[in-house]
Formats: C-alpha cells, sequence, structure tokens
C-alpha cells in the first residue's frame, strides 16, 4: 500500500525542518519527501498536521526482560546489585516469564518513539518470538558467560545455545529481527571459553554485543588479572575483529579509544543506569573526538528503571555540560545523531534511521501542539531538552503503524498485565 502523511513538519537528514512538507511510502519504504504535494497517487492519506516526523529511536543497549525486576535491588553498586538481587531471580526464570517481561518493555519503547533495539539476554527465543508479533526491529543475543576460571569451551552450554540462536533467526530470513553474539563481560568470563568463541564467531560472521568498563572495580580488577584493560582484553583475543556494540564504556583509558577507533567499536551511552548503579560518567566527549561511533541505550528496566530513550537523550544532553561545567560539550544534533543514524549504523541497518527516500519507513510523530513545545524556535533542542514520550503520538516500523494515540496495535495490553501477574505470582 501507498501512504502518504501530509501537511507535517518533517526533521531532515542534516537536522533541519522541512514546514507544511509531505512524506511518501511505498509498502515498507519511504518514496517522497518534499514541500510540495508528489504528483503521484497514494491509496491513503493521513493528515499530519501539527505533528513533527523524526526518525524512528534506536536504543542500543538493553535487556527488555527485566522489566519483572524493575525496582529490584535499589541502591546497590552494580556487583552486589547483580548478585544479591538479579541473577538469583533469573536463575528462576522461565520463558513465559520472559515473553511478558519483553512485551512490557516493547510498550514503553514503542510509546517513545523507538522503533528498534539492541538486547541481550538468555531464553532468547522468547524474545525473538515477541519482537516477531510486535512488528519492531532488533538485534538479539544470547550471552556467553564462563564465570568459573576453570570451564572450558566444550562444557560451557551457553555458546551451544548462541549459534544455535543465530542460526535459527538466520533461517527465518525476516530483515526486521538479526541475531547477534553475545559476551556478558570480561569480569564474568575467561580466556580460553571467549578465546575459542571469537574464532568460531568469525568463522559464521556477524556482530557482538558486550559489556565494557562499566564500573571502575571492574576496570581495574580486570588490570590486575591479565595485565591489561578490559578492551585490550577483547581486543587481543579477537572479539573485535567482528563488529562490537559495547555498552557502557565508563572507564575506558585514552590507550582503549585507539583500539575502539580502529576495530570502529560502537560505544553505547546509558546515562540512568550508570548514574543509578553509581558506575559513573561515560567520556562521551573524549569518544568522539576520537572519531569513535557513540550511540545511546536504556539499559535493563531494573538498573533504569524504564525503558524511554527519549528520557536517556535528555541526559547525555545536559549531564556532561553540568560535571565539566562547560555547556558546548553535547549539541542537540549530535545527541539527535546518537538516537538515530548512529545506533541504525551499530546494528548494520545501512538504509535506516533518517527520514529520506529509498530508507526504510521507520518514524514517530511527535505532537507539537503542547504547552512545553512552544515557540519552536529551535527543534533539534526541543527534541533533547522539552519532549517527552507522551508527546509521541505514533510510532511506525516499515510502514506499519505499531503504536498510535496510546493504543498498540500489535500488542494486547489488557493480556500483557494478565500474563504479568502470573508471573510475578509465581516469581515471587
Amino acid at each position: 500500500m501507498k501512504l502518504l502523511l501530509s501537511h507535517a513538519s518533517i526533521l531532515t537528514e542534516d537536522w533541519s525542518v522541512i514546514s507544511d512538507g509531505f512524506l511518501g511510502i511505498d509498502g515498507d519504504t519511504i518514496c517522497y519527501v518534499g514541500t510540495e504535494r508528489p504528483q503521484e497517487a497514494f491509496e491513503r492519506e493521513k493528515d499530519m498536521r501539527g505533528k513533527l516526523l523524526i526518525p524512528g529511536l534506536y536504543n542500543l543497549h538493553s535487556h527488555t526482560p527485566m522489566s519483572l525486576l524493575r525496582g529490584l535491588g535499589s541502591d546497590l553498586p552494580l556487583d552486589r546489585w547483580l548478585n544479591e538481587a538479579m541473577f538469583p531471580v533469573e536463575a528462576r526464570l522461565i520463558p513465559e516469564d520472559v515473553a511478558v517481561g519483553t512485551r512490557l518493555s516493547l510498550m514503553e519503547m514503542l510509546a517513545s518513539g523507538v522503533v528498534s533495539f539492541t538486547d541481550m539476554y538468555d531464553r532468547t527465543w522468547a524474545t525473538m518470538q515477541e519482537v516477531l508479533d510486535s512488528g519492531m526491529k532488533a538485534n538479539l543475543c544470547r550471552p556467553v558467560m564462563a564465570m568459573n576460571p576453570a570451564e572450558t569451551y566444550e562444557d560451557n552450554f551457553r555458546v551451544e545455545e548462541a549459534f544455535r540462536f543465530v542460526k535459527d533467526v538466520r533461517a527465518l530470513n525476516n530483515s526486521r529481527i538479526r541475531a547477534d553474539f553475545g559476551i556478558h563481560a570480561e569480569y564474568t568470563s575467561n580466556d580460553a571459553v571467549i578465546g575459542r568463541f571469537a574464532g568460531d564467531m568469525k568463522d559464521l560472521g556477524g556482530r557482538v554485543h558486550l559489556h565494557l568498563s562499566e564500573t571502575r572495580k571492574e576496570h581495574e580488577e580486570c588490570k590486575q588479572r591479565h595485565g591489561k584493560t578490559p578492551a585490550r582484553w577483547f581486543y587481543d583475543l579477537g572479539v573485535m575483529d567482528l563488529p562490537v556494540i559495547a555498552a557502557h564504556c565508563v572507564w575506558v583509558e585514552d590507550s582503549d579509544l585507539t583500539l575502539l577507533k580502529e576495530k570502529d567499536v560502537s560505544c553505547v551511552h546509558n546515562p540512568t543506569s550508570n548514574m543509578k548503579l553509581g558506575s559513573g560518567y561515560m567520556p562521551v566527549k573524549k569518544l568522539m573526538d576520537a572519531g569513535i561511533r557513540v550511540c545511546i541505550g536504556t539499559d535493563g528496566s531494573a538498573s533504569n528503571n524504564n525503558q524511554n530513550l527519549l528520557e536517556e537523550m535528555h541526559l547525555a544532553a545536559v549531564l556532561h555540560n553540568g560535571y565539566t561545567n562547560d555547556p558546548t560539550i553535547m549539541k542537540p544534533f549530535e545527541v539527535l545523531t546518537m538516537a538515530t543514524k548512529n545506533g541504525a549504523e551499530a546494528q548494520g541497518r545501512t538504509d535506516c534511521g533518517r527520514l529520506s527516500v529509498g530508507c526504510k519507513a521507520d518514524l514517530a510523530a511527535i505532537d507539537m501542539d503542547r504547552p512545553h513545545l512552544i515557540p519552536a524556535h529551535d527543534i533539534p533542542a526541543l527534541l533533547t531538552y522539552a519532549v517527552q514520550a507522551s508527546d509521541v503520538v505514533m510510532t511506525m516500523v516499515d510502514g506499519a503503524i505499531l503504536y498510535e494515540n496510546g493504543l498498540f496495535l500489535t500488542i494486547d495490553y489488557e493480556r500483557a498485565k494478565f500474563d504479568l501477574q502470573a508471573a510475578i505470582k509465581r516469581l515471587f
């Protein structure tokens, strides 16, 4: 079907705004963007007066099923938060729990304009099915861990599951969902398993999602164990020979930046999670000045405690200015780039992340007729400093409207709440 979105404000690839513009969609692809009504015929027209169309947002690091654990372990540092609050409950999760936890997160993301996300969790087949049913896009992985230093590659059941998941997703041949490889972190791994895993990953090809230098403790203990930083450890084992999405990167050193740039690693900023867990602040300016791609993510709802990427964009835009006493550190267009183009590129989706002819029709519509959004002197500034998730009135993926005016068109909210209560009753 061909759909014309008419009389909208449209945020272009160079972050300028077309006023009273037209955006045409043919199937899943944008076929027209301009100020004049296109000559070709469209089967359906949707009047978007008062709305701003923006590229759909990309949440590059999350653990979506952890919406079930929202609020657990508050006020604990990362190591205690994991061992005392997260791991004991996660060990009891069954696929049905993972499914409903994922479903809740997908609704949160759709309601804040997110079209695609990068996720790390086990029982990943349940998450995959929820994504397929929802119409969203995602890069998913079943992460490998090897916490026992003596554990061998052959004995690690997670490795077999990781490769099986990649093969199962590739067999679907569905462009909306992609399977990455995952490594939880250096501190939950050993050299023997990860070294062999890196070699086999390269043989199969793909992307890698991992946690990197999230806390000072993690970073310094790695140096004590191996005589090198976590970035150098992954680099030396060959993990970075594949495209890597590295979450957090709070404590990376100057020498690490050279490795990250050389291997074109995408680093993911998670401001809420890092502040809530007391982990610190990603050195965003250093990374950007080094030419490293920076993206943005929510992390899981147990450490955030939501999946609102617009909130992460706001924090990324202001917190670095504050603690450096420099209001020029982060500019609105840089934050928007992190949340759109950079996220799409990091996921390997080269035809996404911008509202241009030939790109996938992934977008969000913002209702600009709100008291906190007028006057609209500077649209990129409004999007980073003022827009709220409640201002999102439509989210579209591949030309299909998945969320509109508070309604989830592909997810049964009442069923999700019912399934949630069953999961909570069993778990707690």
